[in-house]
């Protein structure tokens, strides 16, 4: 059913709410996980994977650590990082090489901000035909 999830990162406390609820499901349904952040400083939208900086460094780090902290569970795993605006790169990553599902904890609102620009999430979940599982963090 859901053979490959992709499982987007921003790198906050809020991951946790996806990363707990896609072990049980990944274990459930057997599934293999792709986990992408997008980095989103100004080094990384200026330069493109030739950034560096310490964003990009940290980023890694995190993203390796989720990798291992599936993989230590016996989830299948990998990890990517791409650069830019996160719901742009979501959804090419998406378009580009395909999930069964997108799993994505939200923020709530941020009143004005979403209002003008809208969420990272609502962005993808209207740009893309593949079923979305939001959950909203604590």
């Amino acid at each position: 059913m859901y053979d490959r999830i992709l499982v987007t990162l921003d790198g906050t406390p809020s991951d946790r709410a996806i990363i707990e609820h896609v072990k049980q499901l990944a274990k459930l349904v057997h599934s293999r996980l792709v986990l992408l952040h997008v980095a989103d400083g100004w080094a990384a939208r200026t330069y493109g994977p030739d950034a560096v900086s310490r964003e990009i460094n940290e980023d890694t780090a995190y993203l390796n650590r989720v990798k291992e902290e599936f993989q230590s569970e016996g989830i299948p795993a990998e990890a990517e990082l791409a650069y830019g605006d996160p719901a742009k790169e979501i959804v090419n990553w998406i378009k580009q090489k395909g999930c069964d599902l997108v799993a994505m904890s939200t923020h709530g609102h941020r009143f004005l901000a979403d209002l003008f620009l809208g969420t990272t999430a609502s962005r993808v979940q209207h740009s893309i035909s593949v079923p979305v599982l939001l959950l909203r963090a604590k």
